[in-house]
């Protein structure tokens, strides 16, 4: 490929800023078109950030042949069209996790992706943080002896207001796909597939989750406890206990910059500090796929992307959470 890959940013929210600024982190990347659904909101994204291009339509900006990679970070409930316009296009495309909603229409776009050959990607920037593939191989290589629990918590305080998305059941609202998809892809990062799923959440009267909490029984014998919510504001901890040993991360641990590692009363301490924000990690594994022909990510595999939804899907049944009543 070129020197330098070309993004376009589909979406002109606060997310997207942050990708564009993160991106200015890495030498090989350039931010050179933005599309959105006016050409006002476009313009101005462009203006802020920078940009040459701004389109009014997302249509436009897939058709865009200076853009050679698409960062959709539309609300959840317009991950779906977005993505089905760039993968249509030919275009690679990093979509900010959740994909969708449900796991039958992630694997559309998963079947449409393979079928075309295009590159896709859930932008799920937790896995291509530098501590968290650490503790990855840590752990498989046995650093802590067989896991046999993970704890994790994401919890905010969100305001309510009913017409912002976190809020909104027509806009994909609630806690577990905003924040709860974190607990649940760390818990299988390290744990894998769960043989069995329990949940319980408080629901608004709106219809969407707002303190939810999951624990998952793997075959393995290990557990998960995990917790998320919009109605107060948790340690976001996690921690993976082994029979040797455990990890412990401190607050934020979907984008850390170290962790602990202890035996006994022993602490190791592992940093790995970055700039930024953390999301230009996953804009480089796009960039590593794409230069060396790859059509899916080995660190963010499509795979596992649709393991995940389909246990979110499970939680969702469970606690009553419907998109489509």
């Amino acid at each position: 490929m070129a020197d330098r890959i070309r993004w376009g940013i589909l979406s002109t929210g606060s997310i997207a800023s942050t990708f564009v600024d993160d991106l200015r982190l890495l030498p090989d990347a350039a931010v050179t078109a933005v599309g959105s659904r006016t050409a006002a909101s476009a313009e101005r994204f462009a203006a802020k950030h920078g940009i040459p291009r701004a389109h009014g339509s997302w249509q436009a900006l897939v058709e865009d042949p200076e853009v050679d990679a698409i960062y959709v970070a539309t609300p959840h409930t317009a991950h779906f069209d977005a993505t089905m316009l760039s993968l249509a296009a030919g275009k690679a495309t990093l979509t900010e996790k959740p994909f969708t909603l449900d796991v039958a229409s992630s694997e559309v776009l998963v079947d449409t992706a393979r079928a075309g050959g295009v590159f896709l990607m859930e932008a799920m920037w937790t896995r291509c943080i530098p501590a968290v593939r650490r503790m990855v191989e840590l752990v498989q290589g046995g650093a802590i002896g067989e896991p046999t629990a993970v704890h994790a918590d994401f919890g905010m305080q969100v305001p309510r207001d009913e017409s912002h998305r976190l809020w909104s059941r027509t806009l994909g609202g609630g806690a577990l796909y905003d924040v709860g998809i974190y607990p649940v892809t760390f818990a299988h990062l390290f744990l894998g597939v769960p043989s069995s799923v329990h949940a319980w959440a408080r629901m608004t009267d709106g219809g969407v989750d707002q303190n939810t909490g999951m624990l998952f029984g793997y075959d393995s014998g290990a557990v998960a406890a995990l917790t998320c919510g919009l109605v107060g504001d948790t340690a976001r901890r996690a921690t993976i206990t082994g029979t040797t040993g455990r990890i412990e991360v401190a607050r934020d641990f979907f984008h850390p910059q170290g962790f602990t590692v202890w035996h006994g009363d022993e602490a190791e301490r592992v940093d790995l500090p970055f700039e930024g924000a953390g999301y230009h990690f996953e804009a480089a594994e796009v960039h590593r796929c794409l230069r060396e022909g790859r059509t899916e990510s080995p660190l963010v595999p499509l795979a596992e992307t649709l393991e995940i939804l389909t246990v979110l899907d499970v939680v969702r049944v469970k606690v009553g959470l419907d998109y489509l009543g």
